[in-house]
């Protein structure tokens, strides 16, 4: 690299360990809680004295000013082994010669990536010069050398920075634009708790750092989806005179309501007029909304009364929102007095308010008023929409009515809907427990080619319908495909099959079923084993089932009541026909391993003297 001391010093300094520090203070710093202490470096290495007379100052102001002058060109270099970062400090401090900042900027970074250079800048002379830069607007600039600071000095160095910028301001006017970039550089490599730290120094020490600043501090935090830390920080700057915003308010009560943190949410609502703000509609639906999604209805109502009490009237959301809670806690009648509320104050009611009176109405078993409402939406000139269509479908399913629930969905498809996996799983699951197989696979294959990939749904409500039916074999059948198609059986589509073939005596085929489950990382649950355990009593394969006990017991499944009475029946079956009367009378009290084991040993006994 030439020696010119003009554009060619625009030149990022090199990347270099422990760049800031001296090297006999390189130790300090080997340590996260070292390097968050407030750092004072020696007086002799960055503070000694240095006079403006000083002939290293008068050679580089005198060089820099000269750039192009050769015999200055060679004074420089030689003199550049002698400069120290004292040396840089007072220059840019003192600038004797009144050298423009442009130029001085150049010749700071050019000068520790100079080649035949070995100097390095410190944490002092980084931090003198993003001073001078903003105090002379170079604003950009500033925020290039913040940003290498922060990236070298890395996470939990906040306070440590914070101090030397903090000692090297002297009278320039900088704070404003130093403290708030030094927070932005922090939150731009992803240090919050610095950015955070920051703050709290300027505040402690009465700088000002910008709103936008403290901003983006909340928006990362939100990110971040630390709400219990944003709301901390939200009332330390709102103290601190940030404007407060009733949008921000509603914002992080909805994602603490989100969250289930419905007293945090509250606490945030109590704050609103503490900071002159008055809550709003949304504010009260907000909590609403959380509270009643808790399941906390009543706490709904109170808040609307609150909300009407303040001079707030309920809109279309409030009254969807309750309306809500009443048809999942099956309050029907509550739902449609406040149905009837609503439109008393000549509120509009929307998809919302109709299909969720549907669905409350259709899950309550009551297909007549779900019918009501959906002709009353028709009147309204609201065209359902597939989700309405889908719950009403669940509904006529739900009772039976596959006759209504084909038509419905014929209807949908007239009105330019196309039905979707919801719409056929319902089908086929009404068809299934109807025992009309045959239509449900019938939308089995319409599923099928209209590219409509079966799930875990589909297939379970198939196998649900085929062990029902008794088709034990072609349960499994369905089962196979199932896996095969990549899909895992849950434990309940395996015992519900493995059931089936103990109804039917084929005991081989369950139990290789079980061994299956297991192979495939299930851990049959008691359920499971009682199902096959009953099957092999009902075969008379007493030892099978004692070994079946054992193999439960030997994995932690532990048995319970059921199990050792379904043993006890067996034993009373398969056993000495004229002690069953008092091995019954036993029946109902086998709790435990011990109790059976005492049982058992005694129709043993018994048995053996019968024979005798």
């Amino acid at each position: 690299m030439k020696t010119e001391v003009g554009r060619k010093w625009l030149v990022r300094p090199r990347t270099s360990p422990h760049l800031f520090l001296p090297p006999r203070l390189h130790h300090l710093y080997s340590s996260s809680s070292a390097a968050a202490a407030w750092y004072k470096p020696p007086t002799h290495d960055h503070h000694c004295p240095v006079q403006d007379t000083d002939p290293i100052i008068t050679i580089l102001s005198q060089a820099i000013q000269n750039s192009h002058s050769k015999s200055l060109q060679t004074s420089l270099k030689q003199i550049l082994p002698s400069v120290e970062p004292q040396h840089i400090i007072a220059l840019i401090t003192l600038n004797p010669d009144s050298l423009s900042p442009n130029y001085l900027f150049s010749f700071f970074t050019w000068l520790s990536s100079h080649s035949y250079s070995t100097f390095r800048h410190t944490l002092h002379s980084y931090c003198t010069m993003i001073h001078f830069l903003c105090t002379h607007q170079l604003l950009s600039e500033a925020k290039s050398l913040l940003q290498t600071v922060v990236s070298r000095k890395g996470k939990n160095s906040a306070s440590a920075v914070f101090a030397v910028i903090l000692e090297t301001k002297g009278a320039q006017r900088s704070d404003l634009y130093i403290f708030t970039g030094l927070m932005n550089a922090y939150l731009e490599l992803g240090f919050v708790s610095d950015a955070i730290q920051c703050f709290r120094l300027s505040k402690k020490h009465k700088f000002r750092v910008s709103f936008d600043a403290c901003r983006k501090v909340l928006e990362h935090l939100m990110k971040l989806k630390s709400f219990k830390a944003v709301w901390g920080f939200y009332k330390e700057i709102l103290e601190c005179g940030y404007p407060a915003s009733l949008y921000f308010f509603n914002n992080l009560m909805h994602r603490f309501c989100k969250e289930g943190e419905i007293m945090v949410a509250r606490s945030i609502f109590c704050e609103i007029g503490k900071w002159g703000l008055r809550p709003s509609v949304v504010s009260f639906n907000t909590l609403i909304n959380g509270y009643v999604k808790l399941g906390d209805s009543n706490e709904g109502f109170r808040l609307k009364a609150s909300m009407e009490a303040s001079g707030l009237q309920p809109d279309i959301y409030t009254y969807n929102v309750l309306i809500n809670g009443m048809c999942r806690e099956g309050r029907m009648g509550d739902a449609n007095e406040l149905f009837s509320e609503m439109l008393n104050k000549e509120l509009v009611p929307n998809y919302v308010t109709f299909t969720t009176l549907i669905n409350g109405h259709c899950k309550n078993g009551r297909m007549d008023l779900a019918m009501e409402i959906y002709q009353r939406m028709l009147g309204e000139s609201l065209t359902p929409d597939l989700i309405t269509y889908n719950t009403i479908l669940s509904g006529l399913c739900r009772k039976g009515d596959m006759n209504k629930a084909q038509d419905l969905v014929f209807e949908m498809s007239t009105k330019g809907l196309k039905p979707d996996k919801i719409t056929y799983t319902t089908l086929i699951d009404g068809f299934c427990k109807e025992g009309d197989l045959d239509k449900a696979f019938e939308y089995r294959e319409i599923m099928l080619k209209e590219s409509i990939v079966l799930d875990n749904v589909v297939y379970t409500t198939l196998i649900f319908g085929l062990c029902h039916e008794g088709k034990a074999f072609d349960a499994e059948k369905m089962l196979r495909e199932m896996m095969s198609v990549g899909l895992k059986p849950d434990d309940a589509t395996y015992t519900m099959v493995i059931n089936e073939f103990c109804k039917i005596g084929d005991i081989k085929i369950a139990s290789k079923l079980l061994k299956e489950m297991q192979k495939k990382g299930h851990i049959p649950s008691v359920v499971t084993y009682n199902v096959l355990m009953n099957g092999y009593c009902k075969q008379g394969q007493m030892k099978n089932a004692d070994l079946l006990l054992n193999a439960m017991l030997n994995l932690g499944v532990n048995p319970d009541d059921i199990t050792y009475n379904i043993l006890l029946e067996g034993h009373c079956t398969y056993g000495n026909p004229k002690d069953v009367y008092k091995l019954r009378s036993a029946k109902g009290l086998i709790l435990d391993y011990a109790s059976y084991t005492s049982v058992i040993s005694t129709l043993s006994k018994m048995t053996s003297s019968h024979m005798g």
